[in-house]
């Protein structure tokens, strides 16, 4: 006789199993994610086109809230394709762009997470979704 817990997990485990839902990560691609920041943009702002240039001069540009955290690049280094290190804790970030970190861009809520954390830092406010967007077409094509 199988145990009630046992009974539990099959009668929901079985259901999901025959209506497509897979165990695995529901993890989304960089591309859809940055595709889905464009959506958003594109619903407030009519024909906006994320811009891969701005994203990068977004990335480069020295904001001017921090002496020690000028920019993205103070932490993430001047190429996204390499590992940065944080200049306060040391602590070893690896590469922003997706060509050397797929993983980096698949899961919305950590996104979002970064992006508040970082923006407040080294921007001085949110980012608004129009950065966000155009920052990551830049990093998914890098």
């Amino acid at each position: 006789m199988k145990s009630p817990i046992f009974r539990k997990l099959l009668g929901w485990l079985f259901p999901a199993l025959l209506s497509g839902f897979s165990l695995a990560a529901t993890a989304e691609t960089p591309a859809a994610m940055a595709e889905r920041y464009a959506q958003r943009v594109a619903q407030e702002q009519p024909g906006f086109t994320p811009d891969p240039a701005r994203g990068e001069a977004f990335y480069r540009k020295n904001h001017g809230v921090s002496a020690d955290m000028p920019g993205c690049h103070a932490c993430h280094g001047a190429d996204p394709r390499q590992s940065g290190k944080h200049v306060v804790t040391g602590k070893t970030i690896a590469p922003m762009a997706v060509s050397a970190n797929p993983e980096r861009f698949t899961d919305e809520a950590k996104i979002e997470k970064w992006f508040r954390r970082n923006c407040k830092e080294v921007v001085g406010r949110e980012c608004t979704a129009a950065e966000k967007a155009d920052f990551l077409a830049w990093l998914v094509r890098q």
